[in-house]
């Protein structure tokens, strides 16, 4: 059965550019124009994946994302955006999107990005793992989730494929290039902004004091590394 993407756009010759190269590649899709539709369509169908633009009428792609994930639709989200603003791409990531494209684009770069995202997506849902123990801090792989002295911590599906990949590599300094690679499946090169931002919500979630940190140490000019506090 061929995936299903649920595009979402207010300007018709974008969802047309989309939806003929997302079903030449082997989708299948769904559009919405505006944001209530949106909402409404992914409450009521299945969809693999949300490509979302930010500028929406009604209801932006920002209250859009955070309507879904505050309901526990936890789809897996590009959201594409038209402006600049650093603030809005962050807020998105912040929001629960998996990642975003800033316009004009190139349907070649959407669908890359699309099958990147899908590819991480089923590697965590098709395989088993163990729970894996760092300090205080307990991973459960298969449900998403982490204890923290016995507290359970939720995440947004990004945050935690980053958490997890981070533990797998305890001890290991690995680059913002690596995780790109490793977390977000990227084989070109992306916004290292990106793993800046879900490190930052991970440790606002994870660490006593996020100044700092005990988990997850930053290493000047090499990347992050994962180790076990100092007892």
């Amino acid at each position: 059965m061929s995936q299903k993407i649920l595009i979402v756009d207010d300007e018709k010759p974008i969802v047309t550019l989309l939806k003929y190269n997302l079903e030449k590649s082997g989708f299948t899709t769904d559009e919405a124009y505006d944001g209530p539709e949106a909402v409404r369509k992914a409450e009521t169908q299945e969809f693999d994946l949300i490509v979302l633009d930010l500028m929406l009428p009604e209801m932006d792609g920002i209250e859009v994302c955070k309507y879904l994930r505050n309901n526990k639709i936890d789809t897996p989200i590009l959201m594409l955006t038209a402006k600049d603003e650093e603030f809005d791409k962050v807020l998105g990531l912040e929001l629960g999107a998996d990642d975003y494209l800033t316009k004009p684009f190139s349907p070649k770069e959407v669908i890359a990005r699309i099958k990147a995202i899908l590819r991480r997506t089923m590697k965590m849902n098709h395989n088993h793992f163990s729970s894996i123990t760092i300090g205080n801090l307990v991973i459960y792989p298969e449900r998403y989730e982490a204890e923290l002295h016995g507290e359970m911590i939720s995440f947004t599906r990004k945050e935690f494929e980053l958490l997890y990949y981070l533990a797998k590599n305890k001890d290991k300094v690995i680059s913002r290039d690596q995780l790109l690679s490793g977390v977000w499946d990227y084989d070109f090169v992306g916004d290292t902004r990106i793993v800046d931002v879900h490190i930052s919500h991970l440790r606002d979630k994870i660490e006593p004091d996020t100044k700092k940190p005990i988990y997850i140490k930053t290493i000047r000019g090499l990347g992050y590394k994962m180790e076990e506090p100092a007892k």
